[in-house]
């Protein structure tokens, strides 16, 4: 089923912060950007991580009470106009999938968690669509557990690397309940310069001409150190000091007094600033400047780019440029990869024909990469295929979509229960089963007849079709299909039915 959502129309991006979560809404008429609306709530999702890993249910429920707002501003907007995306907080939490099933119910929207080299992505494209420029720019943008560096030109990223320290997590550590110390700044500033320390070669000074700061830590002091009239707006490593001293000197995040600092940044300003001046000193950064996108308006950018693929006869994004890299990279025999697709995308077609457009390209993605194990190995490749799909550096995936796919290529072969519980899924059911079928259809490795096979849905049954010639002359792949029929029978949700059965 085609998107009939409106490229031009309003878009909304929900960004799950470590420290706040943001509803933006915007439109991008002719290309260009205009904000409708922007909601921000400070959530601390980040700071509810105990020792184990594990979200705590004070941190949900405040994530969850968030969403519940957001949802009361969305409604009437239809799934294809709205993007969740959730970060590092997300990324480290244990059992954030439990977490996330309680989210989109909350939200009434799916949420994808993207990973660190995605959100880098996607911050550079909010800053290069709403500033643009052609001079080299390195980026910086400060979350709440995970600080980006963005190394682009124009609106082309060329270096993104995202690292494990935030101004939530570092403030939790080296400024125990709130309190402030020059030892501890030098602490945090000595954790903070370990983690970037791989940064200093590829985000070096000879690579770029303007440093700036995109969203909360650096337009936070920007605006204070503005506010105060220590800079025009520009952080300085002269007012980085000043605010230094300014902390220690109150003791306490709870006493920290300056123009322009609102109250709920307090707790989390001196992680942010130990980071801030870590940056400056190590990339030699003598004036960060303010920049006016981030995360969220470059998530709205991108599902405009999207939409906007959508509306061609032939689809085509970021995400297929992916897959064909991908291709490339693990020395995929594309001929194979096509005549998989097109028997695969021919029988889910044939079942399921008003299936949502992304649950078909998915479908296709999986078939273009279900060989990539073989890179590997030969023996069990679709348990590596399906790991290296999860895990490997995908720009325009988010993490949640890797794993849909990378769970479909795992389906591909042998026994179901492995996938059991993606199985649940009706739309993944149909989809693994279109994809087993096809890897049948297509094992001798030659030419095949995509209309060979048909399928179709009746309830559970899954009725294949083929005629009796076509069976006595593929004598082998009939008894595949039977084997097939019966792996289905003993612990597949659905039930495939061939002929004369």
């Amino acid at each position: 089923m085609e998107s009939r959502v409106n490229p031009g129309g309003l878009l909304a991006a929900v960004d799950m912060g470590s420290n706040s979560f943001r509803l933006e809404i915007g439109q991008l008429p002719n290309g260009r950007y205009r904000r409708i609306d922007y909601l921000k709530e400070t959530v601390r999702l980040g700071a509810g991580l105990d020792a184990n890993g594990m979200l705590t249910e004070d941190a949900a429920q405040r994530g969850l009470a968030c969403l519940r707002h957001f949802a009361q501003r969305l409604n009437g907007f239809e799934t294809g106009q709205v993007r969740a995306v959730a970060t590092q907080t997300l990324r480290e939490a244990r059992n954030r999938n439990a977490f996330l099933l309680r989210a989109q119910e909350a939200l009434g929207h799916p949420i994808e968690v993207i990973s660190g080299r995605e959100e880098a992505r996607l911050i550079y494209a909010g800053v290069a669509h709403l500033q643009p420029g052609d001079e080299r720019r390195l980026v910086i943008d400060i979350g709440g557990r995970s600080t980006e560096l963005i190394l682009g030109q124009g609106r082309t990223p060329l270096v993104a690397e995202s690292f494990g320290v935030g101004c939530v997590g570092l403030s939790m550590r080296y400024f125990e309940d709130g309190r402030i110390s020059e030892a501890g700044f030098r602490a945090a500033q000595v954790a903070a310069g370990a983690e970037l320390e791989e940064a200093l070669q590829p985000f070096a000074p000879v690579h770029w001409t303007q440093a700036m700061g995109s969203s909360g830590t650096a337009g936070a002091v920007s605006q204070l150190l503005a506010a105060s009239g220590i800079t025009d707006g520009r952080i300085t490593p002269a007012g980085l000091r000043w605010c230094i001293e300014r902390c220690i000197a109150a003791g306490r995040t709870d006493r920290i007094e300056m123009p322009g600092l609102k109250p709920e940044r307090r707790a989390v300003l001196p992680g942010g600033l130990a980071i801030l001046y870590t940056l400056a000193a190590h990339f030699d950064i003598r004036a960060l400047w303010p920049a006016k996108g981030a995360l969220r308006q470059g998530v709205i950018v991108d599902l405009h780019e999207r939409l906007l693929a959508l509306q061609r006869q032939r689809p085509r994004d970021m995400r297929d440029a992916t897959v064909a890299e991908l291709q490339r990279r693990f020395d995929v025999e594309a001929g194979q990869a096509e005549r998989v697709a097109s028997v695969a995308m021919a029988l889910f077609d044939g079942a399921m024909p008003e299936a949502d457009t992304d649950m078909r390209r998915e479908l296709a993605w999986a078939c273009a990469l279900h060989e990539v194990g073989l890179m590997v190995s030969h023996h069990d490749h679709h348990r590596h295929s399906a790991y290296l799909l999860a895990h490997v550096d995908a720009p325009g995936f988010s993490q949640s979509q890797q794993r849909r796919i990378g769970d479909l290529v795992l389906a591909q072969r042998g026994g179901l229960r492995k996938v059991e519980p993606q199985l649940a899924s009706e739309t993944f059911a149909w989809q693994a089963l279109c994809l087993r079928l096809a890897v049948i259809k297509c094992h001798a490795r030659g030419a095949v007849d995509p209309r060979a096979l048909s399928l179709r849905a009746a309830g559970r049954d899954a009725l294949l079709g083929f005629s009796p010639a076509w069976a006595q002359s593929h004598p082998r792949t009939l008894f595949l299909l039977q084997e097939e029929a019966a792996t289905w029978q003993r612990s597949g949700p659905l039930r495939l039915v061939l002929p004369g059965a």
